[in-house]
């Protein structure tokens, strides 16, 4: 068989904590899709996750486009449904060649291709774009798979891997295919529906976060898109394709201090119409404190740092090269500069109690983030932190590994009171919040009572949200107000339950 068309699909793993604010397209896929129609292959990108398509609704999309070969992508909590939709596949023609890439099959793939190698063709480890299509050219060849670099497949009834594939340097080159996304169902919730692209302006981390998989999977590597690249891309995608909020994708767009400032003054003097959603570190805004202006004058409006911990043991357990007190730091440089500021803080680990935890909320209020997440410990099986953590891991069903559902058991709690306890931690600090609501700005004021309605209608916190309101006197008028006024509002799946956030 000769592999001319190839089906980009995205499993149908759903969660409750990112896809409640929006709908958020695979960045991925669009580089892949890019990749693959230079090298000539004909591609469907289809995001059955953004789509809630279920296994029907899959099969007519399968059997409508006729694929030669089918590749998706996994992270740990969506491997389990990764790999179910390429046995799926093969279900509707066993010729499909199937194969599986992203962080989980890049690392745990021995353990993939051990059990699923029916299902489980090829697994790309690392980037793909190069991989992929040379692998489909070396299949329609009839060439060795075994000479094309970055893959794990089974072989004689065992596991072939090949070596290992240089990064790719010059992002700048590597061609999209934005006209493939489906945009109408790409929206960003807390902006009335906005529509949203993901953008990726570097690749790579140079961190050792001990519990994160960013810096394995990049080997501590960086390397970044010019700014007259991002910028143009965001120009494109905003006149184009009608986008008016970007999230980027990278884990530290910023490093480059002089690369960043040369995005924001090509935004500022472009007057690019595209609001800006990004993660950063701690210590880069602090770098940044002088030019935070500039930031919200080119259009970021929400950051994210990663605080993760309440003590400076935990911090330094994490190996996250930051002090506590420069996290304070940090949130109120981005609220001065009237700025979302978010966090989050990791619980669950084997010596958390109701104790520690109440500290941590606590901390979180004295930090004053405008939104603060509380999340479970998921200990990567490839991530450096997990032999310390492996004696208490409670479940080996990756599905539960999604930072909500908890997977580690503290010594001195259940699970039950562990899952019980982060419930608790996010009613406590948004009744805070709420509380003092009429501090923020106007603007401010008016995105967190969107959030509030986001968290009460579509969030796995809704039940602990309407807890807040059944015992929320003290709440001000404006809650109140929105709760009393609130229409009823299902997910549009009208019956999932949602479960947690995408890692």
């Amino acid at each position: 068989m000769t592999i001319k068309r190839v089906a980009l699909i995205t499993p149908p793993y759903h969660s409750g904590v990112v896809e409640s604010a929006g709908t958020w397209l695979n960045v991925g896929f669009v580089y892949i899709a890019g990749a693959l129609r230079t090298a000539g292959f004909e591609v469907d990108y289809y995001d059955a996750m953004s789509l809630w398509h279920t296994w029907p609704e899959i099969r007519q999309r399968i059997q409508a486009f006729k694929p030669d070969a089918v590749a998706t992508t996994a992270y740990t909590a969506s491997v389990v449904d990764a790999v179910k939709l390429l046995g799926f596949a093969k279900g509707i023609n066993p010729e499909i060649v199937t194969i599986l890439g992203n962080v989980h099959a890049t690392f745990c793939y021995n353990e993939v291709l051990d059990a699923d190698h029916d299902s489980v063709d090829y697994i790309v480890r690392g980037e793909g774009e190069e991989t992929l299509p040379e692998l489909l050219a070396c299949l329609n060849s009839a060439g060795d798979p075994q000479k094309v670099a970055g893959l794990a497949f089974w072989r004689n009834n065992e596991v072939t891997v090949t070596q290992n594939r240089p990064y790719i340097q010059d992002l700048d080159a590597l061609p999209t295919a934005w006209d493939l996304v489906e945009w109408p169902i790409y929206t960003y919730r807390a902006k009335h529906d906005a529509r949203l692209a993901i953008v990726s302006t570097s690749r790579g981390c140079k961190q050792q976060c001990s519990f994160c998989s960013q810096q394995l999977f990049w080997s501590r590597s960086w390397r970044a898109r010019s700014a007259e690249n991002v910028v143009a891309e965001l120009e494109l995608l905003s006149g184009t394709y009608g986008v008016e909020v970007a999230m980027l994708s990278d884990e530290i767009p910023t490093l480059d201090r002089e690369r960043w400032e040369r995005i924001l003054d090509l935004m500022i003097e472009r007057k690019v119409p595209v609001k800006l959603l990004m993660e950063t570190r701690v210590d880069d805004i602090l770098r940044d404190a002088d030019i935070l202006d500039k930031y919200r004058r080119a259009g970021v409006e929400h950051i994210y740092v990663g605080v993760e911990a309440g003590s400076q043991e935990t911090l330094d357990l994490f190996k996250k090269d930051t002090l506590v007190e420069q996290s304070k730091q940090a949130i109120d440089l981005i609220n001065n500069a009237d700025i979302v500021s978010e966090t989050s803080f990791v619980l669950g680990m084997p010596d958390d109690t109701p104790d520690s935890i109440a500290r941590t909320i606590e901390l979180a209020k004295h930090y004053n983030p405008d939104m603060a997440f509380f999340l479970a410990i998921s200990p990567w099986p490839y991530a450096e932190l997990y032999p310390e953590l492996e004696q208490y891991v409670a479940t080996t069903d990756y599905r539960k590994y999604n930072l909500v559902e908890p997977v580690i058991k503290p010594k001195h709690m259940t699970m039950k009171e562990l899952e019980h306890e982060l419930g608790k931690a996010a009613q406590k600090f948004y009744m805070h919040k709420f509380k003092h609501l009429s501090e923020l700005t106007p603007w401010k004021q008016e995105f967190m009572l969107s959030v509030f309605d986001i968290l009460i209608t579509n969030s796995y916190l809704a039940g602990h949200m309407q807890a807040m309101i059944a015992g929320g006197g003290e709440m001000p008028p404006e809650i109140q107000k929105l709760v009393k006024n609130m229409p009823a509002r299902k997910h549009p799946d009208s019956g999932h339950k949602a479960i947690a956030p995408i890692p």
